[in-house]
């Protein structure tokens, strides 16, 4: 495990792009964890573990966002760097799902979609970028547990047009948060991640609450597509598993070493002995078709 030097960022994103590490995430500005921003972060020493720096700038706000800027996550996709983000927009008084592109991993990252991408009158966020086997783009993100029925959280998926800017079809609803046995009834669908095994299994990473706090859990597509039906597996990562604090919010990159890394923010909240959320790493292995911390 990598204990970065990252502190006070949330929901990390990591790009490695021509020998550079860049985190994006989810920034506070001053003391306030209420006041946040699109934060990116890069380091050119090549080891995780050594200095970073922080990039201003990196995106221009849209036109109605007011607040909640969170969890940034950025793609190079036909040549392109794009944002896939979420804020609340004064337009809609709604959390929505956007994108955002720029020339550089650096930014400054511009919306390109009419605002969020997501339904006006749902609460979304944490929205991914998956590119099926036919080279198709779809967002995944999460409908929030604030704005459904039964006030649980659903995972949901929906084709992309070709250039990101709008949803195209009908969106799939693949699963609800307290499915899986670790879950025991709770709320939340956090921080979405799509990856795709060597022998051709469909998974996503994803955060919910077991009952040692804040998790990633691992779930399988039995289909291969991204609609599913998705079934659920074991826990990535837990407090039980580190022996120190929980976190979640995943995603998985490969550092300049070729090593499957996994990046989530620990702990989800400021610890009783003062240590407050920062980026962890840890490395990761494909065993049998699935993921597994390897110790």
């Amino acid at each position: 495990m990598i204990v970065t030097k990252i502190n006070k960022l949330r929901d990390p994103f990591i790009v490695v792009h021509e020998g550079i590490y860049y985190a994006y995430g989810t920034g506070v500005v001053g003391t306030d964890w209420a006041n946040t921003r699109w934060t990116l972060y890069k380091n050119t020493c090549g080891d995780l573990a050594g200095d970073w720096e922080k990039v201003e700038n990196v995106a221009e706000l849209p036109k109605y966002a007011e607040k909640n800027f969170w969890a940034p996550e950025v793609w190079l996709y036909r040549g392109k760097w794009y944002m896939l983000t979420t804020y609340f927009s004064s337009k809609t008084g709604r959390k929505g799902c956007t994108v955002l592109a720029a020339d550089s991993p650096e930014g400054p990252f511009r919306e390109i979609s009419d605002g969020h991408l997501t339904p006006a009158e749902w609460e979304c966020l944490d929205g991914t970028l998956y590119v099926d086997e036919s080279g198709k783009p779809w967002l995944v993100f999460v409908k929030e547990w604030k704005c459904t029925e039964d006030g649980m959280g659903r995972m949901m998926a929906c084709r992309l047009s070709e250039d990101l800017t709008r949803l195209e079809g009908e969106i799939t609803e693949l699963f609800s948060a307290p499915e899986p046995e670790w879950a025991k009834g709770r709320k939340v669908t956090d921080g979405c991640f799509m990856h795709k095994t060597e022998g051709g299994k469909l998974l996503m990473i994803w955060s919910n609450y077991s009952d040692n706090g804040y998790c990633v859990g691992i779930s399988e597509s039995e289909s291969g597509l991204v609609t599913g039906p998705w079934k659920h597996g074991d826990l990535l990562y837990s407090r039980l598993f580190s022996g120190d604090y929980d976190g979640g919010h995943g995603m998985i990159f490969t550092s300049l070493e070729g090593e499957m890394t996994l990046a989530i923010h620990s702990p989800n909240k400021p610890a009783e002995d003062g240590t407050e959320e920062r980026v962890i790493l840890l490395p990761l292995e494909e065993v049998g078709n699935t993921l597994r911390w390897k110790r």
